[in-house]
């Protein structure tokens, strides 16, 4: 049964036609669902979504690119919203320079706070690492108690070892069945299949066949196969350790 680790159900894509793709997804073998918020408002989205669905979690936090909308009460209601028994995770954060790098230190400040909440109530992070490898290898190497997974791994190989070396998890989407996955690849090939996480970032990032097209976590399918080749595994089998896997890291 799937796991997607990492979906943004409660994104304005779905608005149309969510209640009735949620419940198709669930009874097409999709297990469980873990959606991460973006901000304040995403977050309580998140959770709301939650509440109403036996089989999705959530997890709150505040993206690098939702910076301009940082205040303290949203960081305070952050706090609060992570408290839910249904939020599992700290979660979308991290750096993304690809965007803006103007506010560096500001995406870090951002990103470390959001780190120390996390060891506090002692949750795993999802961290978003863009164009940023470096310093968001350093933050999260600062808290050798924290734990969490790189969500859509885009760094290289000698990092993923370092992260793995540290209990980390990578987190693995649609692109790992493009053309240009080579990198990608790569760093599969190094991953121990306990490690190994899969996501859709749906609405984003549909994979090999599907690609151009609205995601949805049915096409983990297509993501497990092509990591199954890279494993010697088949897709049954990875969409069953990685099941595992999010259990495990998400205590569910």
């Amino acid at each position: 049964m799937i796991f997607d680790t990492h979906a943004h159900y409660d994104d304005g894509a779905f608005d149309a036609d969510r209640e009735e793709l949620l419940t198709q997804i669930h009874s097409e073998g999709v297990q469980l669902v873990v959606d991460p918020g973006c901000d304040a408002e995403s977050s309580r989205r998140a959770l709301e979504l939650a509440d109403r669905y036996d089989f999705i979690y959530a997890a709150v936090g505040f993206h690098p690119e939702e910076l301009s909308k940082l205040t303290d009460n949203a960081l305070e209601e952050i706090a609060r919203l992570a408290e839910h028994e249904k939020c599992v995770a700290i979660g979308e954060i991290g750096l993304d320079y690809y965007w803006d790098d103007s506010r560096r230190e500001e995406q870090k400040a951002l990103f470390a706070r959001q780190l120390e909440l996390a060891l506090a109530l002692d949750k795993p992070v999802i961290v978003h690492d863009r164009e940023a490898h470096g310093d968001s290898f350093e933050l999260v190497s600062r808290y050798s108690a924290l734990r969490g997974v790189f969500h859509c791994y885009s760094g290289s190989a000698e990092m993923a070892k370092e992260l793995l070396k540290r209990g980390w998890y990578l987190g693995f989407d649609g692109p790992v069945t493009y053309k240009n996955a080579r990198k990608t690849l790569e760093v599969l090939e190094i991953c121990p299949p306990e490690r190994i996480l899969i996501e859709t970032d749906s609405p984003y990032l549909s994979p090999v066949p599907m690609r151009g097209k609205r995601n949805d976590s049915r096409n983990l399918r297509f993501v497990a196969k092509k990591i199954g080749e890279i494993k010697g595994l088949s897709a049954d089998e990875v969409i069953s350790i990685t099941n595992t896997n999010g259990r495990t890291l998400f205590r569910i």
